[in-house]
């Protein structure tokens, strides 16, 4: 039981890190905004919902092309994912003001971008269930033998691509993120893991009478 906490705590606390990393990017809008919420703008910007209705809709997409590639159902960790990232968005966005001046727009992305990395890694160490994105990552790394900033950079600029197409916001923050994120969870994901297991492993040392 004791694990299955710390492993959930990993899990959730990463999702709302993750969350807070891209609100923060969207709210750098000026200089382009994430690569996946160019797609989730161009969508709300088309169709209406909310930016984070579209985070939803747009992973359970992911979710199914996934599934079909593996032909493994996905961890409960990945419905939690498609679910609690889209309502932190939306909660984020109504919490932090609009960022009207340049200097601070590019603190936000780069703010953004190191968050939303630490937030991938965290989420990811426990293996409760990579996220609708990250699941696509996992399974084209499988395939392809690419490392995870080649193959999490491609997934990025086409998502970028379409959102552009769409109408959303691309820039200069959008090709940051896309390059950038890739190498931070390179670094976030194994010292995640290692703290984790450390963690767990203390806990498990302890003597009886001191275990919580």
């Amino acid at each position: 039981m004791r694990t299955m906490f710390y492993r959930w705590l990993f899990f959730l606390g990463g999702l709302i890190i993750l969350a807070l990393g891209f609100t923060m990017i969207i709210k750098a809008n000026r200089l382009g905004i994430g690569p996946w919420d160019v797609l989730h703008v161009g969508l709300f910007l088309n169709f209406g919902f909310t930016i984070g209705t579209w985070t939803i809709l747009v992973a359970f997409f992911l979710i199914a092309v996934s599934t079909l590639s593996t032909r493994r159902l996905p961890q409960v960790g990945t419905f939690l994912n498609m679910l609690l990232v889209g309502v932190f968005i939306d909660i984020y966005n109504f919490l932090i003001p609009e960022i009207p001046s340049l200097t601070g727009q590019v603190l936000m992305l780069i703010g953004g971008i190191i968050v939303s990395g630490f937030g991938v890694g965290i989420y990811v160490s426990p293996k409760i269930g990579a996220g609708p994105r990250d699941s696509l990552m996992l399974v084209l790394m499988e395939k392809t033998g690419l490392s995870v900033t080649v193959v999490r950079a491609g997934i990025e600029v086409t998502a970028a691509l379409l959102g552009w197409a769409l109408g959303g916001p691309l820039g200069i923050g959008t090709v940051a993120v896309a390059l950038v994120t890739g190498r931070i969870v390179q670094f976030t994901l194994p010292q995640s893991e290692a703290l984790l297991r450390k963690i767990i492993e203390k806990k498990d040392e302890l003597p009886p009478v001191l275990k919580v």
